[in-house]
């Protein structure tokens, strides 16, 4: 499971830092890799966390594609990873009164 989640945290930082550099707020690449790690590395630990928890549970670690059971758990881990870091996210921006960056 440790693989899953350091996967996922890396490719999200990844990916964010080429957004901030490349999209509207053209950071540099050490101030757009900066802001990726730090303005969601709590959200991507609780998405993790709750996906690979969901889908532990349903699955027992076990991958079968060909499985119906395994493409439920697979859906239903989506959505607790989606919903675990809302609050969260929700209290940041109120706090703060804008979005992470």
């Amino acid at each position: 499971m440790g693989n899953t989640v350091a996967s996922g945290i890396t490719t999200s930082i990844i990916l964010e830092t080429i957004l901030l550099r490349r999209g509207a707020d053209q950071l540099t690449w050490p101030m757009a890799a900066r802001t990726a790690m730090g303005m969601s590395m709590v959200s991507m630990m609780a998405m993790e966390f709750a996906e690979n928890m969901v889908d532990y549970h349903l699955t027992g670690g076990q991958v079968n594609l060909e499985d119906p059971q395994f493409w439920m758990a697979a859906a239903l881990s989506i959505g607790a990873g989606f919903l675990a870091p809302l609050p969260y996210n929700y209290l940041r921006l109120r706090k703060y009164g804008k979005a992470c960056h």
